[in-house]
């Protein structure tokens, strides 16, 4: 286990609105509003066609490929997530959602695109007097949080 500590910064309160993609979204305004750390809760509405990275075919093969799953239609989200700088500097949002429509769910990473249903609502909670950020890690190409 690794670790630091962070204290609590400014606190925005989000609403992206219909067709709005949620990684994007927030990306930007962190930009705009020079947050480079954070966490973040969600909830709203993710449309049909949103995109959700769902796993590797293979958990502990040595080549990582990722699956994908596509929404079909419209589904009620929740989810957390991190915002830390890249080895670029910018900010790079890790959120999982857990998605579900009737009896159905489906839980994932929005990095490939989750677009919102009329609203979809952060939280995001800046975090102060920190220096962690994400490192590719060689073995995995993953760009994994260094506190």
């Amino acid at each position: 286990m690794k670790y630091s500590e962070a204290r609590q910064g400014r606190i925005f309160v989000i609403r992206l609105e219909d067709g709005d993609i949620l990684h994007e979204c927030v990306e930007r305004l962190a930009v705009e509003k020079n947050v480079s750390r954070a966490m973040l809760i969600a909830l709203g509405g993710a449309d049909k066609g949103s995109k959700l990275v769902v796993g590797p075919e293979n958990g502990r093969a040595s080549k990582i490929i990722p699956m994908e799953t596509i929404l079909e239609d419209v589904n009620e989200i929740s989810g957390v997530g991190t915002l830390f700088p890249g080895e670029s500097g910018k900010p790079i949002l890790h959120m999982h959602i857990a998605c579900g429509r009737e009896n159905r769910s489906v839980a994932g990473c929005v990095r490939r695109g989750v677009k919102t249903w009329h609203v979809l609502e952060i939280v995001m909670i800046e975090l102060l007097d920190s220096d962690a950020a994400r490192k590719t890690d060689p073995a995995t190409g993953f760009e994994l949080l260094a506190p």
